[in-house]
């Protein structure tokens, strides 16, 4: 089984590579923006060609929430278009698509979990954009799996962990929002569902949701990160309003994970645990 991997250099594509050599069977094949940039169509046509995938796995994106604000052509580029022309790509080429898609295609009003079919509503360019990512996939074939993931970190790239811990040796003190909740992804677990799915080999296409198990805010988060890292840093729980930011966040964005247990038999850990093996 031929496998490749698009944005092999970003959390999810380091994640991929770390598990990679205990996956059986699979042959991966990392491809970094240079390699497979996916707004060039006849990039990845040439790239295909050469390595004849039979699933591609799009961790390619511009995740840059913020900053899409003021560079929406850039966003619309990467996961609107990328995501369409690695869509037709894999079409051409007899490929199955794994695309990974986001937690802000919701609007955040809901007070209980999201589940796949829930009616989309993105408040900002990133989601908009990751939104017409998804339904430009699903215009062009039927054999994808969209994987909508939430607040994803690792030990790899850049991510609230790693943005916690680097506070923490810099400052006595910080502030954290409390009332915007969700659930972490940890980057490794996400790739292990991915592995999972393809090796079931079943056709179950369409849209999945993906995070580690329970319910909590930003605070909660960076407080258990403190207490794991045995950082003495004094946390203070503020409300949204007073942090303020381009992009508007979901004030609620859990998902809910039972499609994806129940269709592939995947394990959903909890988020605590999954944290305590970073």
């Amino acid at each position: 089984m031929v496998v490749l991997v698009t944005g092999g250099n970003g959390q999810l594509g380091q994640a991929l590579q770390a598990v990679s050599s205990d996956c059986v069977g699979i042959d991966f094949h990392f491809a970094d923006s240079a390699q497979a940039d996916i707004t060039d169509k006849d990039q990845l046509h040439a790239l295909f060609s050469q390595i004849k995938p039979d699933y591609c796995i799009n961790a390619a994106a511009y995740t840059a929430v913020d900053q899409s604000e003021s560079e929406p052509e850039k966003a619309y580029a990467v996961n609107a278009t990328g995501a369409q022309n690695l869509a037709e790509t894999c079409r051409d080429f007899g490929a199955k698509l794994i695309h990974i898609s986001t937690d802000f295609v919701f609007d955040g009003q809901k007070q209980t979990p999201y589940t796949e079919t829930d009616a989309t509503n993105p408040q900002g360019v990133y989601g908009q954009t990751k939104l017409q990512g998804e339904q430009a996939v699903a215009a062009v074939f039927d054999q994808y799996f969209i994987i909508r993931t939430s607040w994803v970190y690792s030990r790899f790239g850049n991510n609230f962990r790693k943005t916690m811990l680097r506070l923490a040796s810099e400052r006595t003190s910080v502030n954290v929002v409390n009332d915007q909740i969700g659930t972490p992804t940890n980057a490794t677990d996400l790739a292990l569902a991915i592995v999972q799915i393809i090796q079931s080999g079943k056709p179950a296409y369409g849209i999945y949701n993906f995070s580690n198990d329970g319910v909590i805010s930003w605070f909660d988060f960076a407080r258990e990160i403190f207490d794991l890292s045995g950082s003495g840093i004094e946390l203070n729980p503020i409300p949204t309003s007073a942090y303020p930011t381009p992009a508007k966040r979901p004030q609620y964005s859990v998902l809910d994970k039972t499609k994806i247990h129940e269709t592939f038999g995947i394990t959903i850990r909890d988020w605590k645990e999954s944290l305590k093996t970073v």
